[in-house]
């Protein structure tokens, strides 16, 4: 703003940190420019006022002069109603919540010129300094395309500057492009022939037409590259082919996620269960104790251990989408996705919460659509996780005992339920909760590219960030107030823990012998002190609403403890059993479990109330986890609140209708 010189002259005021702008249409280069200039300096964040996810980094221009660098989310036009676009208005108009850009640096395809010029001249409207970055000029030159530099910036009254930015070619003409500017202060001059602000994108389109037309010259006509990329695509987006093709993508990536996560996975629960010993052995026994080793360092290793995972899905997913192939495979899925209210790129997001549902709902802001998006975060929790595995294994082992078979079977069909449920909800909730009709997936199809690994790097270093910030720090709170809830009222040991332990003791007895007697009286405390806990009275306290689906007290209590992550059944059920405190399903713990009794003697897993189990998990929203991402996604409790109460709502009413069925059905 100007302000008073001396004399009462005015003058402008220079910020002590300049701004600039990163806009382009979708996969010309912009986040590869981004990372060039800013590296590891950067985070993401919203602006005042915003609802979109800004990419915010810092530069640094001749002699260490700072610079702020705003990577927006990619575009075709300005003029839309979409959050993206009025955002970036926003931000270019400088209104009550942000100062103007000092410039905006546009990138180009320059072997699409025509079309990216169209947001060229929206951008020139606005007043602010461009700069426009012809990207991709290697890739146009082997297309036989030669664009004039010097012409394109008198016709459109921008700076310009050839660029590969996957090479770092161009990049120091970019700096000293953005020095002339700030030195400059004002905007070069604007051409008379500029579409007027406002205009339609008929007026834009034929203005970059005819900008084109005079600066670019076309030597020859389609080339190898573009026929060969031509019969690729017509495999690749065949709905047959294409889609076999689209299951190998994601079968390889889902097993790059369980078999190469699996190793960072294992160390990071090895070093926070070396810490656990470690505080174990140093803190005296007791509260603290406890409160450290199960509630703190538990509750940071049961947060962090997902973090390989996340990271390892969108490092994958970026080089997908740099290679252009990600754009294909959306095109595939489009058609049947819609029929259920859901784009074509929900797909990525649905098949990513087969491994984890957190990554999962993360990977929805590739959709565009907020409605489209809001239908898929609400959605989403219903596919089979990896933290569900253990506890299908569990009762479809119950559920068909000694059958193998038919407990594969059972075990498919969970994710064949979770799936559909899916599906048929969103269709819902198109009609309902969130109308409307998804938005009609209009895509160019990028070029091939080679994939960049330093995006790619610095994609999983900022989605890995943005977990450990947002649903850590959520977790990790709620994980303390659980563990307090299972380990609190401690109890007097029972008269039968006290024999036995005495019957250990007693001398001359056998090594082996009293290590058993130790062990069992052991199970039997614990189940003592679970029982007795505010997490266990409350099982019993809440066990009626869980009585018509065929759940005593202690299924109600692992029910209620899972709900912190669905792993917990299984150590919880073992715990309740008599077996030891573990979370691994072997034969023996299986057993036991199958053997357990009710107050009236009555097994608690007959065949009815296993079944109704296995369906109540497969729809149950059973994860702290997960709601917290969700409100983090959001913005609020109010669809985290939804999520739960719908999911929670059809699994016990699914539950209950098996459960009743089989009894009717004479099997008990």
């Amino acid at each position: 703003m100007p302000v008073p010189a001396a004399g009462g002259a005015a003058v402008a005021s220079v910020p002590a940190v300049r701004r600039i702008l990163l806009l382009g249409n979708p996969n010309t280069g912009k986040t590869t420019v981004f990372n060039r200039l800013c590296g590891a300096r950067a985070k993401t964040a919203n602006f005042p006022g915003t609802t979109v996810t800004f990419r915010i980094g810092q530069a640094f221009l001749g002699e260490g002069r700072p610079l702020q660098v705003v990577d927006l989310p990619g575009l075709y036009v300005l003029d839309t109603d979409a959050d993206e676009a009025r955002d970036a208005r926003s931000l270019l108009l400088g209104d009550d919540n942000h100062r103007r850009p000092d410039a905006v640096v546009v990138l180009v395809d320059a072997s699409n010129l025509v079309r990216n010029l169209m947001l060229v001249g929206e951008l020139r409207a606005f007043g602010v300094p461009v700069i426009v970055c012809l990207n991709m000029t290697d890739l146009a030159t082997r297309r036989g395309v030669e664009i004039d530099a010097g012409r394109l910036a008198n016709r459109i009254g921008a700076r310009v500057v050839p660029m590969v930015a996957s090479k770092g070619i161009g990049m120091a003409a970019l700096v000293h492009e953005l020095e002339a500017v700030f030195a400059a202060g004002c905007p070069p001059g604007e051409p008379s022939d500029l579409p007027a602000p406002g205009a339609s994108i008929e007026a834009l389109a034929a203005w970059a037409d005819t900008i084109a037309a005079e600066v670019v010259r076309q030597r020859g006509t389609l080339d190898e590259i573009d026929r060969r990329t031509d019969q690729v695509d017509r495999v690749v987006t065949h709905p047959v082919a294409g889609t076999a093709i689209f299951v190998a993508v994601m079968g390889g990536l889902f097993w790059a996620l369980f078999e190469l996560a699996a190793v960072p996975m294992d160390l990071i629960e090895v070093t926070f269960g070396t810490l656990g010993s470690f505080a174990r052995a140093w803190l005296p026994a007791g509260a603290l104790q406890d409160l450290v080793t199960d509630g703190v360092i538990g509750g940071i290793a049961g947060t962090v251990v997902f973090l390989p995972q996340i990271m390892l899905l969108f490092f994958l997913i970026s080089l997908l989408e740099d290679t252009g192939y990600l754009a294909r495979a959306a095109f595939v899925n489009d058609r049947f996705f819609r029929r259920f209210g859901l784009p074509g790129q929900a797909f990525v997001p649905l098949l990513t919460a087969h491994a984890c549902a957190i990554p999962g709902l993360m990977s929805t802001r590739l959709i565009p659509d907020k409605r489209d998006r809001l239908r898929a975060i609400l959605v989403l929790p219903f596919m089979s996780c990896s933290a569900r595995l253990p506890v299908y294994v569990l009762l479809t082992s119950l559920l068909f005992a000694d059958r193998p078979g038919l407990a594969g079977l059972a075990f498919a069909g969970a994710y064949v339920l979770g799936a559909a449920a899916a599906f048929v909800t969103a269709a819902v909730f198109g009609r309902t909760l969130v109308r409307g009709r998804p938005r009609p997936m209009v895509l160019e199809l990028p070029s091939y590219k080679r994939p960049s690994l330093m995006n790619a790097l610095f994609t999983a270093r900022d989605q890995g960030l943005s977990f450990l910030k947002t649903a850590g720090t959520i977790i990790f709170a709620i994980s303390v107030v659980m563990w307090w809830l299972s380990a609190y009222p401690r109890s007097a040991p029972p008269a039968d823990v006290l024999a036995l332990r005495a019957q250990a003791s007693a001398p001359g007895l056998p090594v082996d012998e009293a290590a058993r007697l130790a062990a069992e009286a052991d199970a039997l405390e614990g189940r003592a002190a679970q029982a007795s806990s505010f997490a266990g009275r409350l099982g019993q306290f809440v066990q009626p609403v869980f009585a018509p689906l065929g759940f005593d007290w202690q299924l109600t209590d692992a029910i209620l403890t899972s709900f912190i992550a669905r792993e917990v059944f299984v150590s919880t059920m073992s715990v309740l059993a008599g077996a030891s405190d573990t979370a691994d399903v072997d034969e023996g713990v299986i057993q036991r479990i199958r053997t357990m009794t009710r107050e009236d003697g009555g097994p608690v897993f007959t065949r009815a109330t296993s079944a109704s189990a296995l369906v109540f998990f497969v729809l149950a929203m059973q994860c702290l986890a997960t709601l917290a991402v969700t409100r983090r996604e959001t913005g609020g409790l109010k669809y985290a609140a939804i999520q739960l109460g719908y999911m929670s709502g059809l699994a016990w009413a699914a539950a209950f209708v098996v459960y009743q069925g089989l009894r009717l059905a004479g099997i008990g």
